[in-house]
């Protein structure tokens, strides 16, 4: 099979679209307005027109802006985006930790901190996930090191039954709890490194994490994924046992599919392909359009809509069009498409960028204070360089699984 178009779109004028954003758009963007070119690091506080709200430096944002900026120099290059990450790693390690070697949640513009650690765990994850990159594009061993500490670091906190922490978007929250959120990343960060590097603890983590994904997390009464259970994987009978947590969920399922990669395991692609197909089905608003961001199966959706959800959807539909002949995926990734452009796209209203998030109708917000140095990005880079595969094969699917 050889593909000229995913739905009415060439894959050229996909390719195309990607890399003028990419290079035109999104990089002079945050060149000017998000690095902290003095100081290292990033600033996400900001307005459509560049305007910065605080110049407070988030941990997550961090780790994430320092994935973004190794990941693109490693596929993309570009001496100025290995001097962005390389300060930002240099920041993140001269005053990220506390005594305890603990990731902090905030510091200042000039590294005091703002909030103190707690464990939760998310920040350990996005530093490791971070610094594991930086690794990968600078051959930096001692960043390598530090990751996997901070990835066992989180894993202790996740295993701790004692762990008490309110996830804000999760209904009932308790003691030793575990959200599909924490395994989502630490899946994706396993990934990677073992990408890099023969490791047998974290062969075994990942054999651990995805067989808990696939057993655990699936609700076979739904058919869908619950995003909590309890320390012993449990589910209990309270009001997390019908809540689905949508993003997460088609987040957490395109991530199996380079880790089937990786373990050249294509039944274990072709399960998540399925739960991944039944989570688009469900979670599309037949009103309005797009993808709903959660549902309690006896009750509501949630219906703002988050532009990174979206995002997901397409990374995970072009995975499946480089690798497969199926065609539903395309039908998704060009409904999705669309419907990002119509929108969240901000050139309409005279801006550069995308918006974040919205209403069910994602209405146009005059001001935000965030914008996006991860999710958004990765969608990009992971999109345009899926295509220019497609591309060098003449549109033909790749002989992965052959």
């Amino acid at each position: 099979m050889s593909r000229t178009h995913i739905g009415r779109h060439t894959i050229e004028a996909l390719r195309d679209h990607y890399r003028h954003y990419l290079f035109e758009e999104f990089l002079p963007f945050w060149q000017r307005y998000g690095i902290d070119h003095e100081l290292g690091g990033f600033m996400c506080a900001i307005d459509h027109d560049g305007t910065r709200s605080s110049d407070s430096k988030y941990m997550w944002f961090q780790g994430r802006g320092l994935w973004t900026y190794s990941y693109l120099y490693r596929h993309f290059g570009g001496e100025e985006n290995l001097k962005a990450a390389r300060q930002a790693k240099d920041f993140l390690l001269r005053y990220g930790r506390n005594s305890d070697g603990n990731w902090v949640q905030r510091l200042s513009r000039t590294g005091q901190v703002e909030l103190p650690a707690t464990p939760r765990g998310y920040a350990e994850l996005f530093v490791a996930e971070g610094l594991q990159a930086y690794a990968h594009a600078a051959g930096d061993e001692e960043a390598m090191q530090i990751a996997m500490d901070s990835l066992w670091r989180a894993l202790e906190l996740f295993d701790d039954p004692e762990r008490s922490i309110d996830e804000g978007y999760i209904p009932h929250c308790y003691k030793g709890q575990r959200p599909l959120g924490s395994h989502m990343v630490l899946v994706l960060v396993l990934t990677q490194m073992l990408e890099q590097i023969k490791d047998e603890r974290l062969e075994a983590l990942a054999e651990r994490v995805v067989d808990t994904i696939v057993h655990n997390f699936w609700n076979p009464r739904y058919q869908l994924m619950n995003e909590t259970l309890a320390n012993d994987y449990s589910r209990p009978d309270d009001a997390n046992e019908d809540f689905i947590y949508l993003g997460h969920a088609i987040e957490t399922l395109w991530m199996l599919f380079p880790e089937a990669m990786r373990r050249r395991d294509q039944a274990l692609f072709d399960l998540a392909a399925e739960r991944f197909r039944r989570h688009l089905a469900v979670s599309w608003d037949d009103v309005y359009g797009g993808f709903l961001r959660a549902l309690h199966v006896h009750g509501d959706y949630v219906y703002d809509k988050v532009l990174w959800l979206q995002e997901e959807v397409m990374i995970g539909c072009l995975i499946l069009l480089e690798h497969t002949d199926w065609e539903w995926p395309a039908y998704w990734f060009e409904r999705t498409f669309d419907y990002v452009e119509e929108k969240f796209s901000l050139g309409q209203y005279g801006y550069p960028l995308y918006l974040y998030s919205g209403d069910r109708k994602v209405s146009f917000v005059e001001h935000v204070t965030r914008k996006e140095n991860y999710h958004h990005p990765r969608c990009v880079m992971r999109n345009l360089l899926a295509l220019e595969r497609m591309l060098e094969r003449g549109g033909a699917v790749s002989e992965f699984w052959d």
